[in-house]
Parts: structure tokens; C-alpha cells; sequence
């Protein structure tokens, strides 16, 4: 019989009504699919920009064992404090060796070794940040010996530059995932050298919305290009992410799972 291993990875959740939709739906589709481990994309996780502690520990009771994050995550001063204290948050890899926070992190569940990594895409974003690809190639030198499952949060603007990431990497590491866009795809597959992809797992938090903001203040930015402050929708929460299923330590299944979190008027 072979040896079945399940990981859910939650696409960005976006302020209050993304975690009201993970708390609506994780605890059930824990227990429905047999899920394992649990990733989530957590840099809006805080009133869209962000993590706090409360936030946090909220998630990790709801039953998220590791966070990614992306270019938003130094937002709130109080992930220096979670970082320093060694919650399960990476910041993406990288970033320049001397900011704070881990590159990967390693968990055992079910006797198995999972390592889980974070890159930050450079085509329009942060012009700081190191080369991905050759930033995936060391960490996966880095722990290829010590790791069965394998996966990578890879956070970028291009859907090129993503499956570009996919391709890199195929067959050295289990997953890539695609985060940041806050929009679905629905290219998930295994690739030829076995590695899991998706361009991007989409976002949990308000579809009443313009990627989580409330519509009218994206839609007056784009009819007057004058700044103004984002703030969270609040309707038709919704909770996006992908099921992967491994079977003697290969990635053999990769499915989309959306489901409304709370109902259109709640």
C-alpha cells in the first residue's frame, strides 16, 4: 500500500474576512480531505498589510501549521517579534542575508520531513531582493538531504516569471505555488519531472471586492490616478486554495478547492 501525504497551501488571505473564511471552512476540509499540513499565505493577513501576533496565533489555532509571506510582510512592526520568536512565518529567501528571519523552515509530520521556502518574484516588485532562480537553487543544495517534501511559495507580479519558476525548478523540489495576484488559475498540474504548480492559488478573503479593497476606491484610483487608503471589503468571503497529494514521497495530484466562506450578505 502506498504511503499517502496530503498538503493544503491557502491562498493570501486578506485582513478579517479572509480569516473569517478560513475559520469557516479549514476545520472541515481538514477533517473531509485528510489533510496533513497546512501552508497559507499570510502578508495581508492584518487589515490587508501584514501580521500581528493575534493574527497569527489565530491561524495556528485554527489548524495553519506553516506562513509565507511576500513583499507586504514588513508592514507591522510586530513581525520582527515573530520572527525573532521563532513562529512558523518565513520571509521570502531573498531578501539580503542580514534581514531578519529564516529562509526555510523544516517541520515532521506523520514521519515525514517537510521543508517549505518563500521567494519574492523581481518583475515589478522589490528591486532589492537577490535572483529567485538562483536563490531556489541554493536553498534546495541547502536542504535537498534533509527534506522528503519540498515546497516553494513563489510570490510574484508575471505569470511568465512564475512558470518560469515552475520550470526551474521541476524535479528538484515537490511544489511550486504561485501567490501575490490574488487571482486563481486554473493551470494546476504535475510537471514532467514531478514537481506540483499552480501560477497562482488565488485569495482568501472578500470577492466584493477588487483584490480584497473595497471596489470604489480602486476604481476612483484608476479614473483619477489620485492616492487613497486601501480598506478591506467585508462581503462574499471566500477561501481559495490547493489540495496536493503525494504518494511514497512524489507529488502524483495537485486540485483547485474554492469554497464561500461565509454567505454573499454576511
Amino acid at each position: 500500500m502506498q504511503n499517502k501525504f496530503k498538503i493544503c497551501f491557502i491562498g493570501d488571505i486578506y485582513a478579517n474576512p479572509g480569516r473569517r473564511a478560513v475559520k469557516a471552512v479549514l476545520p472541515d476540509l481538514i477533517k473531509e480531505e485528510d489533510i496533513d499540513f497546512t501552508i497559507a499565505n499570510v502578508e495581508n493577513l492584518a487589515g490587508g498589510a501584514g501580521v500581528t501576533h493575534s493574527t497569527i496565533k489565530n491561524m495556528m489555532d485554527i489548524g495553519i501549521n506553516c506562513f509565507t509571506s511576500g513583499n507586504h510582510i514588513w508592514r507591522r512592526k510586530e513581525v520582527f517579534n515573530l520572527l525573532k520568536n521563532n513562529y512558523p512565518i518565513l520571509r521570502p529567501a531573498n531578501y539580503p542575508e542580514d534581514v531578519p528571519g529564516r529562509e526555510y523552515l523544516t517541520f515532521e509530520k506523520k514521519g515525514l520531513k517537510i521543508a517549505v521556502f518563500n521567494l519574492l518574484g523581481r518583475t515589478f516588485l522589490e528591486n532589492v531582493v537577490d535572483c529567485p532562480f538562483k536563490k531556489g537553487e541554493i536553498i534546495y543544495d541547502r536542504v535537498k538531504n534533509n527534506a522528503d517534501i519540498f515546497i516553494c511559495d513563489f510570490h510574484a507580479e508575471t505569470t511568465s516569471e512564475k512558470m518560469a519558476m515552475g520550470w526551474h525548478l521541476d524535479g528538484k523540489i515537490d511544489a511550486v505555488l504561485g501567490t501575490h495576484t490574488h487571482i486563481p488559475t486554473s493551470d494546476e498540474r504535475i510537471l514532467d519531472n514531478n514537481t506540483a504548480y499552480i501560477t497562482d492559488v488565488g485569495m482568501t478573503g472578500s470577492f466584493n471586492s477588487v483584490i480584497g479593497v473595497k471596489k470604489d476606491i480602486i476604481i476612483n484610483r484608476f479614473l483619477s490616478g489620485l492616492p487613497e487608503r486601501f480598506r478591506s471589503a467585508k462581503r462574499d468571503q471566500w477561501f481559495n486554495a490547493v489540495i496536493i497529494e503525494f504518494q511514497n514521497k512524489k507529488a502524483v495530484k495537485i486540485s483547485r478547492y474554492q469554497k464561500r466562506g461565509v454567505e454573499k450578505n454576511g
